[in-house]
């Protein structure tokens, strides 16, 4: 069996590390806010390009404190509109929800999976305030047209990078670097996965970041002085130490992930499965490789029945979602359409050649 993804052979790469790390975590006595977080964060903001990181508890809590942030210093208000993307993950409108603010939905291109840039603009009303573009599967969206736009309109604009750490634009300009602001996840099967939750907020707002950083912590600009109603989303410090070890090795992961799709690119040849594009650039790191196939239920079957791993990103589009009933009678074809179709492959920096060949050669035989 080809596992979908093998995240223990992923991190057992880095065992011996992580084991001094731990030990020093262990003999520190910092648990919380201390040393390694701090490093971390200068060490991500810097690998990013931006000046300031505040990590979180999860990439969920990364883009509702940016949003938070933003109501606090005037940005945002209760009930403002923020543009976002129809078929990604729930946790991105989730976001926009707990944060009071309007999600409006944004129908998708077939050539990405992101924004349609015609529906997008399209959206924009007085009310709108925010576009919230996301890098989905890994792949940068349309960030220059996005962000012409924001201008354009005034809105500001927020990266839901969760997928896309170390994605690079043409100009050189990394994930996180792209807008006013972006959120990222270090769930374990990320790009750069920690060995539990963890997400982080980049952006090079001075305001922003300091006010992040006190909402995370219960909104105190001081020990038991709390300026703000905050929340308690602080990234562990072990958790911190732990991606320390990892974030020296992610490009090479990346290099190593877009090896793994150039071959299933040049050599699955099958007229009735998808391959995504790929412009062989670097705003592209594969944090999945999805494919899309009309027939699922019985391609399904036949990866099962050939001990090829797979999943399904996502099953259920957010607007057919029960959580969100009020967005249940809203129809957007090509969402629907991919969220239907798409089948994630096995990708991982730690895949074999025999297993790269293996499912090249089960995809050409269905």
């Amino acid at each position: 069996m080809i596992k979908f993804i093998d995240v223990k052979k992923i991190n057992q790469r880095f065992e011996k590390e992580f084991k001094t790390v731990f030990s020093h975590f262990l003999n520190s006595g910092n648990s919380i806010l201390g040393e390694q977080l701090s490093l971390f964060e200068k060490e991500f903001a810097s690998y990013c390009g931006t000046q300031f990181c505040v990590g979180t508890g999860t990439g969920l809590d990364a883009l509702r404190l940016i949003l938070e942030a933003y109501k606090v210093l005037g940005k945002l208000n209760d009930g403002d509109e923020v543009l976002v993307a129809s078929n990604t993950y729930i946790a991105t409108i989730l976001a926009i929800k707990q944060a009071g603010l309007t999600p409006v939905l944004v129908e998708a291109e077939t050539k990405t999976y992101n924004f349609n840039l015609s529906h997008l603009a399209e959206k924009i009303t007085v009310k709108t305030k925010a576009i919230m573009p996301v890098h989905l599967y890994g792949q940068l969206s349309a960030m220059e047209e996005i962000l012409s736009l924001a201008k354009q309109h005034q809105l500001l604009v927020i990266e839901d990078a969760a997928q896309a750490h170390g994605a690079i634009d043409k100009n050189g300009k990394k994930a996180g670097n792209l807008g006013d602001a972006a959120g990222f996840s270090f769930y374990p099967t990320k790009n750069l996965g920690a060995l539990g939750d963890g997400g982080a907020v980049t952006t090079n707002d001075a305001e922003l970041a300091t006010l992040i950083s006190q909402l995370r912590n219960y909104g105190q600009n001081k020990k038991y002085v709390n300026r703000y109603i905050g929340f308690n989303s602080r990234l562990d410090e072990i958790q911190a130490a732990l991606l320390r070890v990892k974030l020296s090795h992610l490009d090479n992961d990346n290099l190593k992930r877009r090896a793994v799709a150039s071959r299933y690119l040049a050599e699955i040849n099958n007229p009735n499965i998808t391959l995504p594009f790929y412009n062989k650039s670097k705003n592209h790191v594969f944090h999945l490789f999805v494919i899309r196939v009309s027939q699922r239920s019985e391609f399904l079957e036949y990866l099962q029945k050939e001990g090829i791993g797979y999943l399904i990103h996502y099953p259920i589009p957010p607007h057919k979602q029960e959580a969100l009933a009020a967005y249940n009678n809203l129809t957007f074809p090509v969402t629907e359409a991919i969220h239907n179709e798409v089948v994630s492959l096995p990708m991982s920096p730690v895949m074999t050649k025999k297993e790269v060949d293996t499912v090249i050669d089960v995809l050409n035989k269905w």
